[in-house]
């Protein structure tokens, strides 16, 4: 228990302490106009307070990830604190803070504009194509989680199929019409019953520690030994949206083109990502205290394994088995919300790509109609795949997209700021994403599979994926370095798919 109640704390102080050393090096401007208050159209540059902002925000990136990875992560035992503390506050955090402003500096342009602004026309292609895949992957990733929850809580009749399709028309509604008729207006409902489902979860947890103890930090790996798997790099792939997510940064636009002063920057995108690091705490933690030596077998956390890590099963355990019918049932509610609130503005954000891809008009409801259909057709399509099959490209893809934004913001700094030292802030973080997304590149069966070949694989994997990290941060270094005097902020400009 004291270690979980260190990590929260650890997380609320690194927000006002950390946070506030970020916010300095970006150094937002109060005075300067935001995108929401100098082109205003109704649709998605809409102004909004600060609180809706911040849970808008929050609500959008806080999806399955930091509840059925947080307690997949939970299977190598209390060492994914550390993950969940370190990755939000150093990375995560400052990920989704320049993501989010770096949009308000651009007119809310997409993340897709904002990569080939600051790494190149070649990065901006590569950027459009994985963000859409990596979009509609999340839409169906929270459209089939939901999904299965649902059809646990409701009559045989109301199956995952017939759920699947209700959600389907729910994020038909919230792709194509403006931000503050439906996400605005549902968002305080959802935004309390997560809030509920946290409470609960952490007060049971802690309330049934005679019965189920909350392990302690330990560095050792307890994942089950007839299966065990190495902390490195699948842990830190597993866990994502608890600690660094590359969705984060296709969500951060949405409320950009809605905030009303670049001093809100630090409270709704720094802020957003440390409140879902203690989610991620809660369930995780909750995960390895319900589960660990749970029959008294010694088998560990076998049980969890044995239900499929984090899913739609461990989680129905956990609620019922901790808060009882009833209190397990509003929990669920709130970790229904959760990707509900996320798989919505999946799919929007593929919409707002597209359209900034090709210049097109948001204003326009039968052009918005043209791009969203389809958009949805082929996500329904992906959810009739295995969903675990899924679940692991999604993975990869997100930690990857999150390396790559790192490294905008850490080029960002270094050219536009006459002190290069900023730019560390991103880059190394930068640089051990790149580590951890080409090591479980070459390492993962769904990848070029190295584990095939035993302890072999493993070295070759680990090796592999340093030397790319530091190849990137090399070429990093050069480009910055031996440049002085180049200016990516001067040499282009964005103009993003909005008529003005």
């Amino acid at each position: 228990m004291i270690t979980f109640l260190l990590c929260v704390a650890a997380l609320i102080v690194g927000y006002f302490l950390y946070g506030k050393v970020v916010e300095k090096v970006f150094k937002p401007d109060a005075n300067r106009p935001t995108p929401a208050m100098t082109n205003p159209d109704g649709v998605d540059y809409v102004p909004i307070s600060k609180p809706k902002a911040f849970l808008i925000q929050l609500l959008n990136i806080a999806g399955l990830g930091p509840i059925f990875g947080a307690i997949s992560g939970a299977l190598w035992g209390p060492s994914v604190y550390l993950w969940i503390v370190a990755g939000t506050l150093f990375a995560g955090a400052v990920h989704d803070y320049f993501a989010g402003m770096l949009s308000v500096r651009n007119d809310g342009a997409s993340i897709t504009e904002i990569t080939g602004k600051y790494l190149g026309p070649a990065m901006q292609n590569i950027m459009r194509v994985f963000g859409l895949v990596l979009l509609v992957m999340v839409g169906v990733v929270f459209m089939v989680g939901p999904a299965g929850l649902l059809a646990l809580l409701t009559p045989e009749w109301l199956n995952i199929k017939v759920w699947t399709i209700i959600i389907l028309v729910y994020y038909f509604l919230a792709t194509i019409l403006p931000v503050d008729k439906v996400i605005a207006r549902l968002y305080p409902v959802f935004g309390a019953f997560l809030i509920l489902m946290a409470l609960g979860v952490s007060i049971a947890t802690i309330a049934n520690s005679g019965t189920r103890p909350m392990m302690e930090l330990t560095l050792a790996n307890l994942y089950p030994s007839a299966t065990q798997k190495p902390i490195w790099p699948l842990m830190f792939i597993t866990v994502a949206c608890g600690a660094i997510s590359g969705f984060h940064a296709t969500q951060s636009p949405i409320v950009s083109r809605t905030l009303k002063n670049e001093k809100e920057g630090r409270w709704v995108f720094y802020g957003a990502m440390v409140a879902e690091g203690i989610i991620a705490m809660v369930w995780a933690s909750a995960a390895i205290a319900f589960f660990w030596n749970k029959d008294g077998s010694g088998t560990g956390l076998q049980a969890l394994l044995t239900l499929g890590g984090g899913n739609s099963k461990s989680v129905y355990a956990i609620c019922t088995g901790l808060l009882g019918p009833i209190g397990g049932a509003i929990a669920m509610i709130g970790v229904i919300a959760c990707p509900i609130t996320s798989g919505d503005t999946a799919f929007r954000s593929a919409r707002m790509i597209i359209f900034d891809w090709f210049k097109l008009d948001e204003k326009k409801l039968n052009v918005r109609l043209s791009i969203a259909a389809p958009l949805l057709i082929i996500g329904y399509g992906i959810s009739l795949i295995n969903y675990s099959v899924v679940w692991r490209y999604f993975s990869w893809s997100n930690q990857t997209l999150a390396m790559i934004v790192l490294w905008t913001a850490a080029a960002y700094l270094a050219t536009n700021y006459p002190e290069k030292n900023r730019c560390w802030l991103a880059a190394i973080p930068a640089t051990f994403m790149s580590a951890v997304s080409v090591t479980y590149l070459m390492y993962a069966k769904e990848c070029f599979n190295l584990v095939r070949l035993g302890n072999k694989g493993v070295t070759i994997s680990y090796a592999v994926g340093i030397a790319f990290a530091l190849v990137f941060l090399m070429l990093f270094i050069v480009r910055i370095y031996m440049n002085p005097k180049r200016s990516l902020e001067l040499q282009s400009k964005i103009v993003i798919g909005r008529k003005h």
